[in-house]
């Protein structure tokens, strides 16, 4: 199936695409938050740049989206149409790389633990996840 979309159109549409400050990644924030716990964010010092980091705690919390990181719930499973091997292969490329970083953030002692998006729409589920991993 060919794009529907120019060149330039699509483009313009993946530079829309953040990479932080998502809504996923603000409904973990405000969660963590209004459990009352305090993070650092984005450090450029760790692999994968971590959205959310509990220093004291030597925690970290990854907010993955479901496509990007080809997450096993419905909207991770989708395949584009489109441009298919090409999109195959980033989703692989993606999941790959953050097996390395989780493996480095483990090896220098911290804890990891990955949020996906599809998690975050139930916010009940969402607080008890952080706290338990938190506490």
């Amino acid at each position: 199936m060919a794009d529907n979309l120019t060149e330039k159109q699509r483009s313009a549409c993946m530079s829309a695409v953040r990479g932080w400050d998502t809504t996923p990644e603000m409904r973990v924030r405000q969660a963590a938050h209004s459990l009352g716990y305090r993070y650092s964010l984005h450090r450029r010092n760790l692999p994968g740049k971590p959205d959310l980091v509990f220093v004291s705690r030597r925690k970290i919390v990854f907010v993955h989206g479901c496509f990007w990181h080809a997450h096993e719930c419905e909207r991770g499973r989708r395949t584009p149409a489109s441009n298919t091997n090409y999109w195959q292969s980033k989703r692989e490329r993606n999941k790959e790389r953050d097996k390395e970083q989780q493996r480095s953030l483990r090896t220098a002692e911290w804890k990891v633990l990955v949020i996906w998006e599809c998690w975050t729409r139930d916010l009940t589920g969402l607080r008890k996840r952080l706290k338990d991993f938190l506490d």
